[in-house]
C-alpha cells in the first residue's frame, strides 16, 4: 500500500512540478509578496481536490478522465470541460517543450536542440505504454524534490532569510484559488486514467496528503526566496537561475538537469492525458499517436516560454475556478444528492 501510494504521489507531483513551477516563473506569477496564507490555503485545497479525484477514479475504475469529469462538473458541462481539458493539456505540453528549449539556451545550445531532444525522449517513453511514466517518476522525482529543496534552503540560510517574517501581511490570500484551479485540471486528466490501477483507500490517503504537504512546503520556501531577489527577476527567463547565480557553475548544471526532468515529467503527464482520451478513437500504436501529437505541437513553441505562462496560465486559472469549487464542495453536495 505504501509503495503504491508513493507511486501515485510522485505521479501527482510530477504532473504539477513542470517548467512553470520548478523554474519559479509560475509561483512568482501568482504569489510573490504577502502570500504565505495563500500558499497554506493552496496546500489544503490541493489535498482535498486530489482526494476527491482519486476516490472517484478508484470507484469508477476509470481508464480515462471523461467519467470522472462527468461526476465533478455534471453532464451538462462535461462536453465544455472535456474540450477545455484537452486544449489545456495541449497548451501545457507546448509550454513544457518550450521550457526544454529555454533550458538548452541557458547552456548556449540551440533552442531547437532542446525542443527536439524532449520530443524524441517522450516518444521513446511511450513505447512501454503508461507504465513507463510511472517508473520514471519514481526514479526522478525524489532526486528533483531533494535537489530543489536543498538549493532553496541553502539560499535561505546563506542569505540569512526569515521564513516567517511577513506573516502579518497576507493581502494576497485570494491567489490560492486560481493557482490551485490551474494545477487541478491536468490532474483530473492524468488521475482519471489510473482508476483501474488503484487497489485501496490507503493509497489515496498517502498520495493526497503527501503531495499536498510536499508541494505546500516547497512552494512556501521557493516563494520566500524569490521575494528576496524580486528586483532581479525581470532579467531572467527562468527565475531559478537568479538564485543559482550565487553558487558554483556545477550547481547550476545540476539544477538545470533537474529542471529539465521536471519539464519532462509534466510533458509526459500531459501527453498521457491526451492519448488516453484519444486512443479509443484512433487505432494506432500509442508511441505513433504520441509522435503525431508532438509534431503538431512543435511549431507552437515559438511563442516563447515566459510569454505562454504570463498570458495563458492566469486565464486557465480563472476558468477552472468552477471545477475547483465543485471539487472542494463535492463531499458536501454528494451527501445531499444521496439523501435526495
Amino acid at each position: 500500500m505504501l509503495r503504491a501510494g508513493l507511486k501515485w504521489m510522485f505521479l501527482i507531483i510530477g504532473t504539477t512540478i513542470g517548467a512553470g513551477y520548478a523554474s519559479g516563473r509560475e509561483l512568482w506569477q501568482f504569489f510573490g509578496h504577502e502570500s504565505g496564507l495563500a500558499i497554506l490555503l493552496f496546500a489544503v485545497f490541493f489535498t482535498i481536490s486530489i482526494y476527491v479525484i482519486l476516490n472517484l477514479s478508484f470507484q469508477r475504475k476509470s481508464t480515462d478522465y471523461l467519467p470522472i469529469l462527468r461526476d465533478i462538473v455534471g453532464r451538462k458541462l462535461t462536453g465544455v470541460y472535456d474540450i477545455m481539458i484537452f486544449l489545456y493539456l495541449c497548451t501545457t505540453t507546448v509550454v513544457m517543450i518550450a521550457g526544454s528549449g529555454a533550458t538548452g539556451q541557458a547552456f548556449n545550445f540551440s533552442y531547437w536542440w532542446g525542443v527536439f531532444f524532449i520530443v524524441i525522449v517522450l516518444i521513446l517513453l511511450f513505447l512501454k505504454d503508461i507504465n513507463g511514466i510511472l517508473s520514471i517518476n519514481q526514479l526522478i522525482l525524489p532526486l528533483l524534490l531533494g535537489g530543489l529543496l536543498y538549493i532553496l534552503l541553502l539560499f535561505t540560510f546563506d542569505q540569512e532569510l526569515s521564513l516567517f517574517a511577513h506573516w502579518h501581511e497576507q493581502r494576497n490570500w485570494t491567489a490560492a484559488f486560481p493557482f490551485t484551479a490551474l494545477n487541478i485540471l491536468p490532474l483530473i486528466a492524468v488521475l482519471g486514467a489510473i482508476g483501474n490501477k488503484i487497489h485501496s483507500k490507503g493509497e489515496i490517503w498517502i498520495a493526497c496528503i503527501g503531495s499536498g504537504a510536499i508541494l505546500g512546503v516547497i512552494s512556501y520556501v521557493y516563494n520566500n526566496s524569490l521575494i528576496q531577489i524580486a528586483d532581479e527577476l525581470l532579467l531572467y527567463e527562468i527565475p531559478l537561475f537568479a538564485i543559482l547565480k550565487h553558487y558554483p557553475f556545477a550547481m547550476l548544471v545540476f539544477m538545470s538537469i533537474l529542471l529539465w526532468f521536471a519539464i519532462f515529467t509534466t510533458a509526459a503527464a500531459g501527453i498521457m492525458g491526451i492519448v488516453t482520451r484519444l486512443k479509443k478513437y484512433v487505432n494506432i500504436p500509442l508511441w505513433l499517436l504520441v509522435m503525431v501529437i508532438l509534431l503538431i505541437m512543435v511549431p507552437l513553441t515559438t511563442l516563447g516560454f515566459s510569454t505562454l505562462i504570463t498570458y495563458i496560465y492566469p486565464i486557465y486559472g480563472l476558468l477552472n475556478l468552477y471545477v475547483l469549487t465543485r471539487l472542494l464542495l463535492y463531499p458536501i453536495w454528494n451527501k445531499v444528492d444521496k439523501r435526495v
